[in-house]
């Protein structure tokens, strides 16, 4: 009875052993740095459980067993926290520290740009090609709907989502100037200042120069003088692009379309591209300034007149430079 009663106290020492030596073997491999040498970049999919995201972190060498990474998962609640997409880990990175980034959502920030100006068919081409993203976008936004930005976005996010992101993002801005605009501008809505705000854009692409390109047609709409912009031409032959592969002529400045503002009175009917931030800011607070003319000076740039007799001055010296 003794031998057996010593037996089983040897057992349970064994037993004990084992179990001990279980745990700090567990523990290390938990907390201990992983075998990933380099860093990595890993999609977990939406609708993916436990095991299945211990088999592709240990498939792809962030962890060496998945059986560990399931197990440490449901020993410590995260099981149900760990969420899908996109993530880097570091070289090194431990059991814990990989679990803990699935449940934050600490995924890989992605970003796509919308350049000022482009129109919407343009933008959305922009986004049609932006890796990561999904679906497509059902109806193209209305012209000067989107706010030209750099956005950021997540792998698995929708296109019609960062859409919306861009839309709100303009709804916004345009609240913003709007309530702070100078007084007694020749425009009743907001969506009047994005229209002219889009001319604004295609006109000049020098910064500094915006609040002046828009006090000129701010003083043409004052005054009942054509806006006569080139930009708005070209828009009304090719509206997807904005852009002809080829010069304008006369016979375009004559054709009548209804954003032709050499024939048309006042704005055209709508934006001609999407401004952004400073061409719409540029049209709700003018430059001080009389002038009703600009011409191109030869270096991207413009320069400006209160007269015709000026005007013609200025464009007869840019043809002379033009011919050179």
């Amino acid at each position: 009875m003794a031998r057996l009663f010593f037996w089983f106290i040897g057992l349970l020492v064994v037993a004990a052993g084992i179990a001990v030596g279980a745990y700090v073997w567990f523990d290390r491999e938990v907390n201990a740095p992983g075998p990933l040498r380099t860093a990595t970049t890993i999609i977990i999919p939406p609708g993916s459980g436990t095991p299945a995201i211990a088999r592709v972190l240990s498939g792809l060498g962030v962890v060496r067993y998945p059986l560990v990474v399931e197990l440490e998962a449901r020993r410590s609640g995260k099981a149900r926290a760990l969420k899908p997409g996109e993530y880097r880990f570091e070289p090194g990175i431990t059991v814990t520290a990989a679990l803990d980034k699935l449940v934050r959502h600490d995924v890989v920030a992605r970003f796509v740009t919308i350049p000022e100006g482009l129109t919407a068919s343009e933008a959305m081409t922009i986004l049609g090609n932006a890796a990561g993203m999904t679906g497509e976008v059902k109806d193209t936004p209305e012209e000067g709907a989107i706010l030209p930005e750099t956005y950021r976005y997540e792998w698995g996010d929708t296109r019609e989502s960062v859409v919306a992101h861009m839309k709100a993002a303009r709804a916004a801005l345009l609240k913003e100037l709007w309530d702070a605009r100078a007084p007694n501008l020749p425009l009743d809505t907001p969506e009047q200042a994005v229209v002219l705000a889009s001319v604004v854009e295609k006109e000049t692409g020098v910064a500094a120069e915006r609040p002046r390109v828009a006090a000129v047609f701010v003083n043409r709409l004052r005054k009942g003088i054509k806006l006569q912009s080139d930009p708005t031409v070209i828009y009304g032959l090719a509206p997807k692009t904005g852009a002809l592969d080829r010069p304008l002529t006369r016979a375009d400045l004559e054709q009548a379309t209804p954003y032709n503002t050499y024939v048309i009175d006042g704005l055209p009917p709508g934006p001609i591209c999407n401004p952004g931030r400073a061409a719409i800011a540029a049209v709700l607070s003018p430059a001080a300034s009389d002038d009703l003319y600009f011409v191109a000076d030869g270096s991207g740039g413009h320069v400006f007149a209160t007269t015709l007799d000026q005007h013609n001055r200025n464009v007869a010296a840019w043809r002379k430079l033009n011919k050179h």
